[in-house]
């Protein structure tokens, strides 16, 4: 499965976040080990996740935006 990242050079190196998965981000001094930590965070979350999520009921609910 294939996940959009944001990547942002900063003093230290570069910050690095998946928008679809709140809270999944990292860091490296590196593009490269920027994107490789990041892929490691985004596994640990959907582990995570998975786990959470047994023997939990779901819905799907449809939400109507107004606009003005």
């Amino acid at each position: 499965m294939q996940y959009q990242v944001n990547l942002k050079e900063t003093e230290e190196g570069y910050t690095v976040w998946c928008p679809s998965l709140p809270g999944c981000a990292s860091q490296g001094t590196t593009k490269e080990e920027a994107i490789d930590n990041i892929t490691d965070a985004i596994r640990s979350y959907l582990e995570v996740a998975q786990e959470l999520n047994q023997a939990v009921e779901s819905y799907c609910v449809e939400v109507e935006l107004n606009h003005a």
